[in-house]
């Protein structure tokens, strides 16, 4: 289905068709006030000399053609199009004998008017109203300067709704720039939190796997030449870390290329889908630091239960990165993680006993990330010193109404 047929059917009217709706709307009822209609014995208004002699006639036809010029030229050529209406508003009045551009003639003018005010910006449309403005005065000064009647009240009430037409127009063309500079912003902010996850999940699963390998080489260069074996196996964990970081990076990358042009090929086939992570791997993770020297007590409380994706990950992401952290700055030998399925929320705890992150550390993304996550979720997160000696991680995770126990 194309973007034109989905819009509403008012709005996919041009806006020419418009103007020269109201342009014939104001001829039929100029016509019609001219007759006695049903119930009248005599017409409304009085028709003017030469309305229908053929110089009249040819007049109303000569200000018609100038009508639908203007029309076709209305989207292109805003202004000139206007003067062309504005020029058939006029011309057509003069068969009528009267002393002003009756609100009929200047119907059509009035809806071109609120087109350009709409759609073109602010001096366009100031330049239109003064065009408007200035059509209603010029006809009123020539009639002055041939000392004929002219009808000054009748003239100024259609100086109104010219005003009242370019005010709306205005107000709409307000509304629409307010409303793309909301979905601009929305947009940009979008690219923002997109990015900050990205950064996010690049950090959480690198910080780790980088923390592991560095163990386990430490491990192995002590150990190379009294224990070949234990150097060995060190550095196959290392390769595995390593292999498993890789697979991780391309899964992400791509996620990312999944809104983009499909790929065929060996490039597609090397980033191949898989599930995100959760809870479920947490005992994956626990034996991997287990075997890269540091101990991970996991302990579960209450009834383990399907979680939302976004809160599944976000809670093994916080997790491993604790971990992470207690590898890389805590110096001691081991950790506890607990995760307790409360009925309304999910709770997180990380605790060691080692020094703390120390005086000395990384540029604090890994507990900033951990916040930002929590805080996408509504929940609660604290990070600080545990007061018998260590440090703790503590986060709650709200669980919707359809997840709650």
């Amino acid at each position: 289905m194309s973007a034109t047929s989905s819009l509403p059917l008012l709005k996919r009217v041009p806006p020419g068709v418009w103007v020269a709706a109201a342009w014939y709307a104001g001829v039929v009822f100029t016509f019609l006030v001219r007759v006695p209609l049903p119930g009248e014995e005599s017409p409304s208004v009085l028709p003017g000399v030469l309305l229908y002699r053929w110089d009249g006639l040819l007049t109303q036809m000569l200000a018609a053609a100038l009508l639908v010029r203007g029309c076709v030229l209305l989207e292109r050529r805003p202004l000139r199009s206007l003067a062309m209406v504005l020029g058939a508003a006029a011309l057509a009045t003069v068969p009528l004998g009267v002393g002003e551009i009756p609100l009929a003639q200047f119907l059509a003018a009035d809806v071109a008017l609120y087109f350009v005010a709409a759609t073109g910006p602010r001096r366009t449309g100031n330049i239109a109203l003064a065009m408007a403005l200035g059509t209603l005065v010029g006809f009123l000064s020539v009639r002055v300067a041939a000392r004929w009647n002219i009808g000054t009240s009748a003239e100024l009430a259609v100086a109104l709704t010219a005003v009242v037409a370019w005010l709306i127009g205005r107000s709409v063309h307000e509304a629409r720039e307010h409303d793309e500079g909301l979905a601009a912003k929305a947009a940009e902010q979008a690219v923002i939190e997109e990015r900050l996850r990205i950064a996010r999940e690049m950090h959480d699963l690198v910080a780790h796997s980088v923390g592991i390998i560095a163990l386990q080489a430490g491990a192995a260069a002590r150990v190379v030449h009294t224990q070949p074996d234990a150097a060995r196996e060190a550095m196959s964990a290392v390769e595995t870390a390593g292999r498993e970081t890789l697979s991780g990076l391309r899964r992400m990358l791509g996620a990312l290329r999944e809104d983009g042009p499909a790929t065929d090929g060996p490039e597609r086939d090397a980033a191949p889908r898989h599930p995100a992570e959760g809870l479920a791997d947490l005992d994956r993770l626990a034996r991997a630091t287990t075997a890269a020297g540091v101990r991970v007590d996991v302990r579960w409380r209450g009834e383990r239960r399907a979680l939302p994706p976004d809160i599944d990950l976000s809670a093994f992401r916080i997790i491993q990165e604790s971990v992470t952290n207690v590898v890389r700055h805590a110096a001691t030998g081991s950790c506890r993680v607990s995760v307790e399925y409360g009925p309304e929320e999910l709770a997180i705890e990380v605790t060691d006993r080692g020094r703390g992150p120390g005086p000395v550390t990384d540029s604090g993304f890994g507990l900033v990330g951990m916040r930002e996550r929590v805080a996408l979720l509504h929940g609660e997160f604290t990070a600080a010193p545990h007061p018998e000696g260590g440090f703790r991680v503590t986060a709650r995770l709200p669980v919707p109404e359809e997840y709650a126990a």
